[in-house]
């Protein structure tokens, strides 16, 4: 609750008063991020702009996880700043807008869902917020309530592959707007870090079980390197 009064009340109160500081390193700042910071998240963005990762559904992705890119995903998360998700979700749709993957039209935008335990202690879901960025720009549909997370599965971060598959698995059911109706559009799933593929490929399985095509998976940084890829920079 006290979370709550302070991003909902008081920080907006006192910011008409005060001139906005960047969450990443106290700078004055014009809008979320400070010129200096802005530049360095970039740092880690994939030449061209994104990158697709081929699959059955394929995975786009802003950029590397690391660097700024990784300090300002943990202080989104765990240092109470939702602010970030804007920036970082607007910059996952001019991305995904400007390359040859964003052919789909008439999609529905779902993001990953939290359980509810979590999403009550954190206050907000991240992946809801640059869902909710990400369509802004794009003008697509967001869907909050396309998946219900019913499983509080433990931190992936460290944890094998098979290991992660077992942890998720059955962690997800149709939310209940999507009980509520057919869905004959497409989906686009956002989360924030793609690492195995195994949360989104739950989701994925929940949403086929349905009948509901997934078009594409957006996540705005992930672990695993472009396949022949020597990004290093």
């Amino acid at each position: 609750m006290i979370k709550w009064i302070w991003r909902k009340i008081l920080k907006p109160f006192l910011n008409l008063f005060l001139k906005s500081k960047c969450p990443l390193c106290d700078r004055p700042a014009k809008s979320e991020l400070c010129l200096y910071c802005e530049r360095q998240l970039f740092r880690s963005q994939f030449p061209g702009g994104g990158y697709q990762f081929p699959a059955e559904v394929p995975v786009f992705v802003w950029g590397e996880y690391r660097g700024s890119l990784k300090g300002a995903i943990a202080a989104l998360k765990y240092n109470d700043r939702p602010e970030l998700a804007k920036p970082l979700g607007y910059w996952l749709a001019e991305a995904w807008l400007n390359s040859p993957e964003s052919i789909v039209d008439r999609a529905i935008v779902v993001p990953i869902p939290m359980h509810q335990k979590k999403l009550k202690e954190r206050g907000f879901n991240q992946a809801e917020l640059l869902a909710k960025s990400f369509c802004q720009l794009t003008g697509l549909p967001l869907q909050r309530q396309g998946l219900e997370r019913i499983k509080q599965t433990e931190a992936l971060y460290g944890l094998s592959k098979e290991k992660r598959q077992e942890t998720v698995k059955d962690a997800f059911l149709l939310g209940k707007a999507f009980r509520r109706r057919r869905v004959k559009r497409p989906v686009l799933l956002v989360d924030d870090i793609y690492t195995t593929g195994s949360t989104v490929n739950a989701a994925i399985a929940t949403l086929k079980k349905a009948g509901i095509k997934v078009a594409g998976v957006l996540a705005i940084a992930t672990t695993k390197k472009p396949a022949g890829s020597d990004y290093n920079s």
